[in-house]
């Protein structure tokens, strides 16, 4: 780079033609004066070296100043001064030129450049308008190269020199570097396509085509969701491990308000969403009614965490600014518009439709009996009748979705070996996007890393695609009690084997009378730990199958792949599911080893002697030695009539070797030299080595020599060594055939396969979970009956990261809730008391208990909920135009919609966004509706003690609990605002309300200067002595208002007993009348004592003492 710079520079400076120095005058028509001699171009010398933009911003200060200022002139780079140029401008002019270029030419010809174009960059400027979208690496020779637009990105990404060759700017990487320039292509956010030579230099020579440039396709297109699939590329050890690269396709319907709700108030749209996860066949669909803020759709995207969206057009501005802001610059989530106006009317499953016909057809066309079976079973892994039988816009999304992928060959996974679930089940508990993200359960809320969630405590899996899955349990726990139960049975039965574990196998006595039967139990945590510790030392055989059955898969990855499944298998098959009995020493012995429905089931899936029986077949027809040299020639096995036409070419190899060697004959009775031999010198094969002085045929071609000996390639080695060459590219083609074919037929095996992995990943999850549960001491949850009221009832009840944190240092709590009982608490103390996080823990734990995970609890006896929501934090959206106080009614408002009386839901000081008197009005109103008509276990958390009153109107339901502290008391007993310095917080819940938050504390905690401190604690103890001033001068007012109303109301009495009789027969003589005016007279007195306002009081008083004196004087 420093040599071609210097070049470059020195060419920059070369002394130029002298032009003469007067100048021109202006051209007139009438003079007959010559032209003046055309100019002379300058070196066609130019350059591309990219910068940061603060140096550009520096070279440009730099620039300005040096036009303003010439005398006092800085070097943009040492900042030193720089002597007088003899020009002084010639030094801003290679500034300019070098370092400041004018924009590359695009690869947009016009019709008069046309003609000017080599045949290679024709070929670019062809494919470049058939692919105006897409980043294109074109191989030449041994390099792949950059041109025009895509040479500037591939210098800027990669960090790679660019320079101009003849028409376009261009730039290039050596092809065995082709996997990581791709990658960094890719992680960029770039569609990268890859254009290879269709031709060899072999066949180009005996082809057609012998004088025009190499024919080049567009072999591969890579994006972030599609590379791990890809060929060449996928499948590395640089691959995205234990995340997930969906492809997220998002359509939807505007509707108009009709009443019913969803989330946030009145429908808004109807959104159709399909994910595919092409490395490993996971798809996923679903239809659902979303509200104006999306929620729904955006508790779909935080779970999946999509590598790239594909947006179905039109979109309403609502979900198109979440999808983007999803997708903003710091994600790195690849973003894809396409139009699906060709699907009105019915038209995507008609697409859809035909894409499976063709794939079925390509996929049985040379197997007819493959082609029978299916047609026998009537059904493929994925049916077509539940294709038919998706909603219409989940079938817009696959149309869209398949249209897609097909233009990267990898629609066959949707079509044929998917595992096709619905976004949501009857089976599986609801999780907003509030409760994944306020919860911390997939990433913590300080940088938005794993480190400090629910799902980094609990991952011990030993493999990437068990902690694949085990993020899927944890965002869909079950609600359903038997699969509930069938995990804690199997994680329950493994974490009892650790901690039995005392070799390899447990041999127990039974009963004297059958003394002898001896049980003989192989460990199963020894021979679990043993096959998933191998397992994770080897490749992702998940995304492994998924590249065979996408036919980009490698031998030798192909190779490791079965090998894997088929050594797990043969470990596992250890494990004995049913009992078995066998002489041992004279004795019988009984083997068992699993108790667990779900271990058993998985186990047999795993090592089932199908799965190995067809490993075993498929691994004993590839040559080991050959697929990791990546030799195709050698690479297939021929047996039993099998690939036949490898077999001829091979033969035909072997025919144009033998005539070539045969030829040294020829040449030993032509030159009279018995022992003449064949040789090689640097590559170069089957020379003659002859002495200087011998004479040879003029026909024969010298090669190269030494001081002694010449070497020959006589014309029939020539012509041998042409057509073995021929014959080689020929059996190489062949045999890249092949091996596609035998891929091909891998198909047929693909579902079985896929069974198996998904079984070891469970497998790594159920491992997982035993092992936290004996790390950490967790206990096995108990569940209530379904016709059982709902109850939660934790002993000693910990938070699950916090506990991982502070160690022994964790405070735990009880947690008591029935729903016949007390269902609501409502937790009110000071601040950074431990409030949030006792609610949390108790969310976590049912959560925890719901995906199969022994709980940190000493006791727990849970219901099986449908749905945790959560309203916790102070959170904006600034690029919405919404306040953090409406994003917390917003949050209150889907609880509110859709919480059900088997629903947990915690809210944490709801109001605070808002005046004391809104807030408290509004938290109070929600918390009442949540009791009146939902009647789900609510955990309230609170600074308003007003809303303990609640507890009055719900007696026996609701209960105030404050978290305890100590602080320092006056000589009189009481606090004042200075206590706040010297409050303990014990973090231990217990009955009561909590007068105080205890603010200057944190302040404290948060260094904010002491003057400020001061000046707010005089200010609060001002504040709090008028208000203390204020209730004691009502409460005394109110006494007396009592002991007066009091009198007058028996004086008042005995005055209306005494004239009944008058009253019924004089004054008045409708009943009617008579109760509505005494029923005046008790309202206002009643109205009159418990109104705060004095003169409100008075008032009330007199109407009252009018009302009496008519009933009594008439």
């Amino acid at each position: 780079m420093d040599k071609l710079k210097q070049q470059v520079i020195s060419r920059f400076f070369a002394p130029k033609p002298k032009i003469s120095s007067n100048p021109t005058p202006p051209s007139n028509p009438s003079s007959s004066s010559p032209p003046p001699p055309p100019p002379i171009s300058p070196p066609n010398v130019k350059t591309t070296v990219s910068f940061s933009p603060s140096k550009r911003k520096l070279l440009s200060a730099h620039l300005a100043s040096s036009a303003k200022r010439p005398k006092t002139k800085l070097s943009p780079h040492t900042h030193n001064p720089v002597p007088p140029q003899p020009n002084p401008s010639l030094h801003q002019k290679f500034l300019q030129k070098l370092l400041e270029p004018s924009s590359p030419p695009l690869l947009e010809p016009s019709e008069s450049d046309h003609k000017k174009y080599t045949p290679l960059e024709q070929q670019v400027v062809d494919l470049k308008s058939k692919y105006p979208d897409v980043l294109l690496m074109v191989e030449v020779g041994y390099r792949f190269r950059f041109f025009g637009k895509d040479a500037e990105i591939a210098a800027k990404v990669l960090g790679i020199y660019a320079h101009m060759d003849r028409n376009f700017l261009t730039a290039s990487v050596p092809t065995f570097r082709l996997n990581v320039h791709v990658r960094r292509l890719v992680s960029a956010g770039y569609k990268v396509g890859v254009v290879k030579q269709t031709e060899t230099a072999a066949i180009k020579a005996h082809g057609s085509n012998r004088v025009g440039p190499f024919c080049r396709g567009l072999s591969a297109l890579y994006t972030k969701a599609t590379l791990e699939a890809a060929e060449d590329v996928g499948g590395k050890d640089e691959g995205c491990g234990a995340e997930s690269n969906y492809l997220f396709c998002v359509v939807e319907k505007g509707l108009e308000s009709s009443g019913s709700v969803s989330n946030c108030g009145c429908v808004d749209v109807r959104v159709g969403v399909v994910g595919v996860e092409i490395s490993t066949g996971d798809v996923f669909y679903g239809e659902f009614d979303d509200g104006v803020m999306r929620s729904g759709l955006e508790a779909v995207v935080l779970s999946l965490a999509p590598a790239e969206l594909l947006l179905g057009e039109p979109l309403s501005k609502q979900t198109e600014k979440l999808l983007l802001a999803y997708a903003g610059p710091a994600s790195n989530v690849r973003l894809e518009h396409a139009s699906r106006d060709c699907f009105k009317g019915g038209g995507a499953l008609g697409e859809v439709m035909s894409v499976y016909e063709k794939v079925a057809e390509d996929n049985f066309a040379d197997n007819v009996n493959q082609l029978e079976e299916a047609a026998e079973q009537g059904n493929s892994h994925c049916s077509i009748q539940g294709v038919m039988n998706m909603p219409d816009l989940a079938l817009q999304a696959l149309a869209l979705t398949i249209r897609h992928l097909s233009q990267f060959g990898l629609e066959r996974i949707v079509c044929l070996g998917a595992s096709f679930r619905p976004l949501s089940s009857s089976m599986e508990m609801n999780l907003s996007a509030n409760t994944l993200q306020q919860l911390e359960i997939l990433k913590n809320n300080s940088d938005g890393s794993e480190s400090g969630s629910l799902l980094k405590i609990m991952n011990h899996c030993l493999t990437i695609y068990g902690s694949r899955l085990l993020r899927h349990w944890v965002t869909h726990p079950l609600c359903d009690r038997n699969m509930i139960s069938a995990r804690l049975d199997a994680v329950s039965e493994i974490s009892l084997s650790m901690g039995s574990y005392k070799g390899s196998q447990r041999i127990v006595e039974i009963d004297a009378e059958d003394s002898d039967v001896t049980i003989v139990q192989p460990e199963l945590s020894c021979v679990l730990s043993s096959v998933l510790t191998y397992l994770g030392r080897s490749p992702d055989i998940q995304r492994g199958i998924t590249r065979i059955f996408h036919r980009t898969a490698t031998p030798a990855e192909f190779i490791a792949v079965i090998q894997t499944i088929l050594s797990a298998g043969k470990q596992l098959q250890r494990l004995c599911i049913d009992e078995e009995y066998e002489d041992y020493g004279g004795r019988k012995v009984c083997i068992v080893t699993v108790q667990s429905a779900l271990l058993k089931r998985l186990i047999l899936t795993a090592s089932s002697s199908n799965v190995l029986g067809k490993a075993a077949k498929l691994l004993s027809t590839l040559n080991k030695e050959a697929a990791d040299k990546g030799d195709l020639t050698d690479l297939i096995i021929i047996s039993k009539d099998q690939f036949p036409e490898v077999a001829r070419a091979r033969k035909a190899v072997q025919l144009a070797k033998e005539k070539l060697d045969n030829l040294i004959a020829l040449y030993r009775r032509q030159l009279g030299k018995h022992n003449l031999e064949f040789i090689c010198v640097s590559g170069t094969t089957h020379l003659i080595e002859l002495p200087i002085d011998a004479n040879v045929p003029s026909n024969w071609v010298k090669v190269n020599s030494t001081k002694k000996t010449v070497r020959y390639h006589p014309p029939e080695v020539l012509t041998a060594l042409d057509q073995l060459r021929l014959a080689n590219e020929e059996l190489i083609i062949i045999c890249r055939a092949a091996w596609g074919t035998f891929l091909r037929e891998f198909e047929e095996y693909y579902v079985e396969f896929q069974a198996a992995v998904q079984a070891l990943a469970a497998l790594d999850c159920l491992h997982s979970l035993a092992t936290l549960s004996r790390n950490k001491n967790y206990v096995r949850p108990n569940f209530v009956d379904d016709n059982e009221p709902v109850q939660i009832k934790i002993h000693s009840g910990r938070h699950p990261v916090l506990e991982t944190i502070l160690q022994d240092g964790f405070v735990p709590n009880d947690t008591t809730l029935h729903a016949n009982r007390e269902y609501c608490q409502i937790v009110t103390g000071p601040n950074m008391g431990g409030k949030s996080c006792y609610i949390r823990q108790v969310a976590l734990i049912a959560m925890m208990a719901q995906v199969g995970s022994f709980v940190p609890a000493a006791s727990a006896t849970l219901p099986v909920l449908d749905a945790i929501y959560t309203r916790m934090g102070a959170s904006d959206s600034i690029q919405q135009g919404r306040s953090t106080f409406l994003e917390e009614l917003s949050e209150a408002s889907q609880i509110l919609h859709n919480c059900t009386a088997r629903s947990l839901v915690i809210i944490d000081e709801l109001g605070r966004g808002t005046s004391t008197h809104d807030g408290v009005a509004i938290a109070y109103a929600t918390l009442q509706h949540l009791l009146e008509q939902k009647k789900c276990m609510v955990l309230f958390v609170t600074h308003y003690p007003k809303i303990a009153d609640i507890k009055v109107e719900f007696p026996g339901s609701v209960e105030a609990y404050h978290v305890s502290y100590l602080t320092s008391h006056n000589d009189d007993g009481t606090m004042d605002a200075k206590s706040d310095h010297e409050v303990t917080y014990l973090y231990k819940l217990v009955p009561g309300v909590c007068e105080r938050s205890f603010g200057f504390r944190v302040a404290q905690l948060a260094q904010l200067p002491s003057s400020c401190i001061d000046q707010a604690i005089i200010m609060a103890t001002r504040l709090e002595a008028i208000e203390g001033s204020r209730v004691r001068k009502k409460s005394e007012e109110r006494q007396c208002l009592e002991t007066a109303t009091s009198d007058q109301e028996l004086e008042t009495e005995e005055n209306v007993l005494n004239s009944t009789g008058s009253f019924c027969s004089e004054r008045i003589v409708d009943s009617e009348e008579f109760a509505n005016a005494f029923r005046d007279l008790l309202l206002n007195l009643t109205s009159a004592i418990t109104n705060d306002d004095l003169a409100k009081s008075f008032q009330l008083l007199e109407e009252a003492r009018s009302i009496a004196k008519e009933l009594i004087e008439g």
